[in-house]
């Protein structure tokens, strides 16, 4: 029979450190192995039960964990309850010197008496103790504002199933469901079947029903998303619903972004997919800044993302016919893009940080932009320049899994970080410089042809015919163009900001699968 105590465990109190909880259970395969297990405010501590002098301990760290769920076994002749806790650990990789998060499911059996129901009610005393402890243990950074927030009672997560290679529901499917079920995480699951399908879905939708929307795609779905939040009447409150993203595309820019600002080690593919998902599941929501973008034809949009202009938006739309291959288009499409380098003539001009007035979060008056029939302000740096190989604002660390483009960069750092590439630069050395931003050291290069700027606001004027502009990767009217950053302005699932309060989260399901409904358009 099990041994339980309410209080904490004796010997932990002798050595100064109170627990939470402290039992003894058997393995949920096998009674006769035995472990005694103790849950503190910040870890679980699993000891196996054993007469040689050695005992295997295993500490498993609370922040590590996004959900524990009990219940009976399937066999109705046994007595016995269930907890099972699920973990997402940093792991040393197979074959590998990196680590990555990895899952770990604990499985115990309670069988303190020979009544099944005290047994189960004893089950789900742990699991609500350790759902609990691991909702207030969040990761935490210093400097970071915290905010209180709704606990995530329902989602609505976005799939594009042809984005990147086509597979964003077999990855969803196959990683993040199971994650889900196991944050007891209710969801909705929607397809999008055309394009601007998700823009016009939010701009009509009923947002009381949500508590988070989450993309399951490149990040052309977010911009669709964003843009149907702006585009409502009550844009004000839609635009504060958290959003999350899930890559499931070829550049994946936010999710990479994401996962270094957690300050996790370098990850891709499923990796990058896993530690997205977890950050989901442990349902943490930080700012996010916006910048509002001007075209001739008077239209605005709102960008999470990335201003672009010459090499980089013609790379980014001529490689759309490798799509198939993955990420990997975007290099194949610049070794072609190198072998005919393009020179593009128009002006550019910015106001530097250092000349911006401050200016509250979440306001999207667009008070430093004059009229794109108007010069710019005094105060406005104008670049002499006027044969560009690229312009680039963008407002991530990443612009894409690979392409670490602002090492230094925030999602609410309130800054739009603007780079150009001047007229000059020959094939190799432009090749060394995207190479270098694999790793974030392409400011180390020294090349003169390159510049970098942090600006609030900037304006680019084409001269050229030829040339595209993209905006978050998607192609727009080819013209003058102005931006300015709104900083704050929206809220993103991510890992720096306060967790859902632990007394309002809703209680797990009682059977193994969250509610979970699926809308097929």
């Amino acid at each position: 029979m099990e041994k339980d105590a309410s209080g904490p465990d004796p010997s932990r109190q002798r050595n100064g450190f109170v627990g939470v909880l402290y039992g003894e259970f058997t393995d949920s395969l096998n009674d006769r192995v035995r472990y005694s297990v103790s849950l503190t405010e910040s870890a679980l501590t699993i000891k196996r039960i054993s007469s040689s002098p050695g005992r295997t301990k295993v500490v498993f760290d609370l922040t590590d964990c996004v959900g524990c769920r009990a219940y009976r076994g399937p066999d109705s002749s046994d007595v016995g309850a269930y907890f099972t806790a699920y973990f997402y650990p940093f792991k040393r990789r197979w074959m590998s010197a990196g680590v990555a998060r990895q899952r770990v499911e604990q499985c115990f059996r309670v069988a303190l008496v020979q009544d099944p129901l005290a047994n189960l009610q004893e089950a789900e005393r742990w699991a609500h103790a350790i759902r609990d402890a691991s909702a207030v243990q969040a990761p935490r950074r210093d400097g970071v504002a915290y905010m209180e927030v709704r606990p995530p009672c329902r989602v609505m997560i976005l799939v594009n199933p042809h984005s990147g290679r086509g597979q964003a529901l077999q990855l969803f499917t196959g990683h993040i469901q199971g994650m889900l079920t196991e944050a007891a995480v209710p969801y909705t699951l929607v397809l999008t079947e055309h394009k601007n399908h998700a823009r016009e879905l939010v701009r009509k939708a009923d947002l009381t029903k949500w508590d988070a929307l989450v993309i399951m795609s490149g990040d052309g779905l977010l911009f669709e998303v964003i843009n149907g939040l702006m585009e409502r009447e009550d844009w004000q409150e839609a635009i504060q619903t958290p959003l999350g993203i899930l890559p499931g595309g070829s550049g994946n820019a936010l999710a990479a972004s994401i996962h270094h600002y957690s300050q996790s080690p370098p990850a891709w593919n499923e990796e990058l997919l896993l530690s997205c998902g977890f950050m989901l599941c442990k349902g943490l929501v930080s700012s996010l800044d916006l910048v509002s973008i001007h075209l001739a034809s008077q239209q605005r949009l709102f960008s999470f993302l990335s201003l672009a202009w010459g090499f980089v938006a013609d790379v980014d739309i001529e490689s759309e016919k490798y799509r198939h291959v993955g990420a990997i288009r975007f290099l194949m499409g610049t070794l072609v893009r190198l072998a005919s380098l393009r020179v593009y003539q128009g002006r550019l001009a910015y106001l530097p940080v250092r000349e911006a007035p401050k200016r509250p979060q979440g306001t999207p008056v667009d008070s430093l932009l004059p009229g794109l029939d108007q010069p710019v302000p005094e105060n406005w740096t104008v670049v002499k320049e006027e044969d560009f190989v690229l312009v680039l604002a963008i407002y991530q660390s990443h612009l894409a899994e690979d392409l670490w483009t602002v090492p230094g960069a925030m999602a609410d750092d309130g800054l739009i970080h603007l780079f150009y590439v001047t007229a000059g630069i020959s094939r190799p050395a432009l090749l060394r410089l995207f190479l270098a931003m694999e790793k974030g050291a392409h400011l180390a290069c020294g090349c003169p042809h390159l510049v970098y700027e942090k600006v609030t606001a900037l304006r680019l004027e084409p001269i050229s015919a030829q040339g595209m502009i993209t905006v978050d990767g998607e192609m727009v009217e080819h013209g003058p163009v102005q931006a300015q950053i709104h900083p704050g302005l929206a809220r993103l699932i991510s890992d720096n900001a306060e967790t859902w309060p632990a007394e309002v989260t809703p209680p797990p399901p009682a059977g193994p699968f969250p509610v979970l409904s699926v809308l097929l358009p």
